[in-house]
């Protein structure tokens, strides 16, 4: 068993000059190509008990209801084949609807929300899907230049059924008028590996007079993958 690599369109490369850190992260020398073997072929299996009761719903995690509009975002999950791959763990984290993460570094001026955490996850179903009930997160500056801002994006981390298969990324939402100014998002060379970051709406999946939905597919590796988040 193998996977075939990735294209060299489809992710972005290590070092992007418009995105200004990871010239303190990238290699300097080319990089050695190594065989797969059994420890990338093979990957940690995550149980129904590793997952509570409201990891799923971001907007019950707490005593009281989030700020900022509810939202519902599903997907599958499938493999370089387009094959399901059930019973996989999906975890996201995401900033709340005034932009900004609950977390001790994230010093942005916006307020905190007490109901909303901003991080979940969940196991595939037997058909490769799965599903959150979350807020639509908001923009916020990060600093790389003169008034950079971030789009609304929710973070998705994947195992697979391989540490080869291992999938960090992130979901963005359609018509953010901040997308072409990102250079996250556009540090990826092919336009389609950017355009299946985003995601689509899905009327078919809202909830009338409850919550908006999106629908958001992952493919791990081969050559209509998901593409990483810069590295």
């Amino acid at each position: 068993m193998s996977y075939r690599r990735p294209s060299p369109t489809c992710h972005p490369p290590y070092a992007c000059e418009a995105y200004c850190s990871t010239a303190l992260r990238a290699p300097l020398r080319p990089l050695i190509v190594l065989p797969h073997t059994l420890s990338e072929l093979t990957g940690p299996v995550f149980g129904n008990d590793a997952i509570g009761e409201m990891d799923h719903d971001l907007t019950r995690q707490h005593g009281g209801e989030p700020q900022g509009q509810r939202i519902i975002v599903t997907g599958r999950v499938m493999d370089e084949d387009g094959r399901s791959v059930p019973h996989s763990l999906v975890e996201i984290w995401q900033t709340n609807a005034a932009g900004r993460y609950r977390h001790a570094l994230d010093d942005h001026a916006a307020p905190l929300d007490p109901n909303f955490s901003g991080a979940g996850r969940t196991l595939t179903d037997a058909g490769g899907n799965y599903r959150f009930v979350t807020i639509q997160p908001g923009a916020y500056p990060w600093r790389n230049h003169h008034n950079a801002w971030r789009p609304a994006h929710i973070h998705f981390s994947l195992f697979g059924p391989a540490f080869a298969t291992r999938l960090i990324t992130q979901m963005y939402f359609p018509g953010d008028p901040l997308i072409p100014f990102d250079p996250i998002l556009q540090s990826i060379p092919d336009e389609k590996g950017r355009q299946r970051l985003i995601a689509k709406f899905d009327m078919a999946a809202t909830q009338p007079e409850w919550a908006l939905a999106y629908h958001f597919d992952i493919v791990l590796r081969g050559r209509e993958a998901t593409p990483l988040e810069d590295r």
